[in-house]
């Protein structure tokens, strides 16, 4: 099954990358849209969680919004991202020079070890590496004592995320919808040795949120994404001055558009999105 879905994602791939060409004159890889790269990299998340499903859905939305993964008329090429784009000329791409995390101790070796394994072995989909640490050092950096994931999976960003507040002193609290994935990240916390600091609440987001009352330094959203626009209104409230809502798969055809307006256009936020990641600032 791994090999024939290899075989169809490369097909795919080439598919969209010669249609997206024809419908482009003179376009090149370089020139590809921001829209493309975020839509290989969540193939490749796809394929490597044996996710049909998943892959489905992304051709679906290929067929449907092929004009989002070029780039808009006359404006500068957009940076490259990771992933399955690395091999459509993404070579000067700048998470090119970045290297494979280096374990400082015998405690992160293990938790980069387990990490590892989710990636390589388990079959839900968690975000790539790259957003895993930047997430670490985002909580790391900001000296975070209580953050909270909308979305746990298998527990992959929960488990970055665990690191840094393993140095701060942190808790993390992360809801997770689905038994079967809880149980995992469970799993994968204790492994870690993260499970002290690492709370998996079970059930429906939108209703166990409202049982939580503590500030928060920041908000990470990686679930249904129309939900992310109930996550905000629930949890801003209670974010600190100068914290952070992080949101994942901000890219077109996934991102809510109500979420999108709400976090540009109040005047209390500011916001930025790259590579499908968005950071929102709650101002002081």
């Amino acid at each position: 099954m791994k090999t024939f879905l290899k075989s169809a994602a490369i097909i795919i791939c080439t598919t969209v990358v010669c249609l997206l060409f024809a419908a482009e004159p003179g376009a090149s890889p370089s020139q590809s849209g921001q829209g493309f790269t975020s839509w290989l990299a969540d193939l490749e998340q796809a394929y490597q969680g044996n996710n049909q499903d998943k892959i489905g859905q992304l051709i679906q939305q290929a067929k449907q919004r092929p004009e989002a993964f070029l780039p808009p008329a006359g404006g500068p090429p957009p940076q490259r991202q990771r992933g399955l784009g690395r091999q459509f000329g993404s070579a000067q791409s700048d998470s090119g020079y970045e290297k494979a995390p280096i374990p400082k101790d015998e405690n992160e070796k293990t938790i980069l070890a387990v990490l590892d394994d989710i990636i390589t072995n388990q079959r839900y989909l968690n975000v790539p590496q790259n957003d895993g640490r930047l997430l670490r050092l985002l909580a790391e950096s900001m000296n975070a004592k209580q953050v909270v994931e909308l979305g746990t999976s298998t527990g992959y960003s929960a488990v970055w995320l665990g690191m840094a507040l393993q140095k701060t002193g942190g808790k993390l609290t992360t809801y997770e919808i689905d038994a079967g994935r809880a149980a995992a990240a469970r799993a994968n916390f204790k492994k870690t040795g993260l499970a002290d600091i690492i709370t998996v609440v079970e059930g429906d987001a939108h209703q166990k949120l409202t049982q939580f009352k503590d500030p928060v330094d920041i908000v990470f959203l990686d679930a249904d994404k129309n939900g992310y626009i109930d996550y905000l209104n629930k949890l801003l409230p209670l974010l600190r001055p100068g914290g952070l809502v992080i949101a994942h798969n901000i890219t077109p055809g996934s991102a809510d558009p109500r979420y999108i307006e709400a976090i540009t256009t109040n005047p209390g936020l500011e916001t930025i999105v790259r590579s499908g990641v968005s950071l929102t600032l709650k101002k002081r």
